[in-house]
């Protein structure tokens, strides 16, 4: 029978028992820790949160481009550095989160960082192609200087003296979700999950949205916003939230949706996405071969999500089904790769063809 779409509190609750396992494998290692497994991520988000802006340089001459710092394909000049400046940030925000112990020491973004931000993002193309009517009072970092007209879906950013005061509301609000934070992990039973406006990951949307209706600089403010989620979600040990250009219109329309008070689809999409990162890149690369983990963690490709859950469901693959998931090990899912080549191997005849093997003939574990 087939299953129908999760709900967002089971999408809610699968990225926290996502994050439990990721503690259970050292949590989120620094850049410096764990390099290859940065990048990845890196590669990522820079390729796809530019392209959510209209940029066309594909993942590989995104890779090309930041890797040996040569440009390959045809593009214009303004998308490469438009691609440099987004990474540059994007380096920038991961090693930033790092610098400090952020619950001694400080909040979780700062005014600082936010223009720092903002600055490291489009200084590269602003030095080469300039917004139109550029006041140079609104340069790399700097608030705007004019009034924005309203968006698509009708939402009107504020008048541009209004910029720097609600800009100093938002942070109060994120000091206000750190206090939020602290108090959840001192007394985990303390709050009521049924609602999933509650969930951290829920108000984190809803302080992404107010920020980007805010729009504070000239331009760059999609990417900046970005970025500054990420930093927040480095800082409370969640790995960057990867926004997939395919899921565009989502992120729109869950926008949107916050802008009218109701956060939780776009929750829902960092949710998914941070979830989706913690088992691409993290849980993959820090669990070892023994340890056992969620399947989704094992897909590769090679074999498919949907192939190991049928193994482990005929008893073809060794796993073990958790609540509602199957796990295995690397160990384990190699294991079942192997016996599948024996498998082929035996169903081919001498001469090239294909044949159906007997069952006695097949070694499957």
């Amino acid at each position: 029978m087939p299953r129908g779409r999760p709900s967002r509190l089971a999408v809610f609750d699968r990225l926290d028992h996502t994050v439990s396992e990721l503690l259970n494998v050292g949590g989120l290692p620094s850049p410096t820790e764990a390099v290859e497994i940065w990048e990845g991520i890196w590669f990522e988000e820079t390729h796809n949160s530019t392209a959510i802006e209209g940029n066309t340089l594909i993942l590989r001459e995104v890779k090309t481009l930041l890797e040996e710092g040569r440009a390959v394909g045809d593009k214009e000049l303004r998308e490469y550095l438009e691609v440099q400046g987004y990474a540059e940030a994007s380096n920038w925000v991961f090693n930033q989160a790092y610098a400090s112990d952020i619950w001694a020491e400080g909040p979780l973004i700062t005014l600082t960082e936010l223009r720092e931000i903002h600055r490291r993002t489009v200084e590269p193309v602003w030095r080469h192609f300039p917004p139109v009517d550029h006041d140079m009072r609104e340069g790399p970092g700097s608030f705007r200087r004019h009034d924005i007209e309203p968006f698509a879906s009708g939402m009107r950013p504020p008048p541009w003296p209004d910029v720097a005061p609600q800009v100093t509301d938002w942070l109060e609000d994120v000091k206000r979700f750190r206090r939020f934070i602290a108090k959840l992990l001192d007394d985990p039973d303390s709050l009521d999950f049924s609602d999933p406006a509650i969930h951290p990951i829920a108000q984190l949307a809803a302080l992404h949205a107010a920020l980007e209706r805010i729009h504070p600089f000239r331009d760059g403010n999609g990417r900046a916003g970005r970025l500054a989620l990420n930093l927040v979600l480095v800082r409370l040990n969640y790995p960057p939230a990867v926004i997939y250009k395919k899921d565009r219109a989502k992120y729109l329309r869950g926008l949107e949706r916050a802008d009218k008070g109701d956060p939780c689809p776009l929750g829902e999409l960092f949710a998914r996405s941070v979830t989706h990162g913690i088992e691409r890149f993290l849980l993959p690369a820090l669990a070892g071969p023994q340890r056992i983990i969620p399947l989704t963690a094992l897909a590769d490709e090679d074999v498919s999500l949907i192939a190991l859950r049928r193994a482990a469901e005929r008893g073809r693959l060794r796993a073990q089904r958790r609540s509602d998931q199957w796990y295995s090990t690397r160990k384990w899912v190699d294991e079942y790769k192997d016996s599948r080549k024996q498998g082929r191997a035996t169903q081919t005849a001498t001469d090239g063809k294909p044949r159906l093997a007997r069952p006695e003939q097949l070694r499957l574990s």
